[in-house]
């Protein structure tokens, strides 16, 4: 069944959040190697045990918010299913190159959501 699998948080001032979120929640929260602006959140449970992940990027867009990511086993198939059922997609299918590939959806009451499929060979 499908089940959220990452989160996206959008900062203005990654350090800035990094710190808030650090010190709010106690996540450990580290910059990826390389060139790309873009940081790993590990969340746990109040029993310890490891929570969903999360990434924090720049902020694109002044309206873009925190996004939960489903994973799925196809985000075409997926994309096209929020379509039959009156949602709307509104970032089509992209790689993450060696990761997978996500789209960002919207659903029948304007709530925003995205769809990830793992693949490590896309490009």
């Amino acid at each position: 069944m499908p089940t959220i699998a990452h989160f996206d948080l959008p900062a203005d001032d990654p350090e800035r959040a990094k710190k808030f979120y650090t010190e709010l929640f106690d996540w450990k929260i580290e910059k990826i190697p390389g060139p790309l602006d873009y940081y790993f959140i590990e969340t746990t449970s109040l029993e310890g045990e490891p929570g969903v992940g999360g990434g924090m990027g720049l902020r694109g867009s002044p309206e873009q918010k925190i996004t939960n990511f489903i994973e799925v086993t196809s985000v075409d198939e997926y994309c096209d299913r929020v379509k039959e059922l009156g949602g709307m997609v509104l970032q089509p299918k992209m790689p993450v190159p060696g990761w997978g590939y996500l789209a960002v959806c919207m659903d029948t009451e304007e709530n925003t959501f995205g769809l990830w499929e793992v693949d490590e060979n896309a490009e």
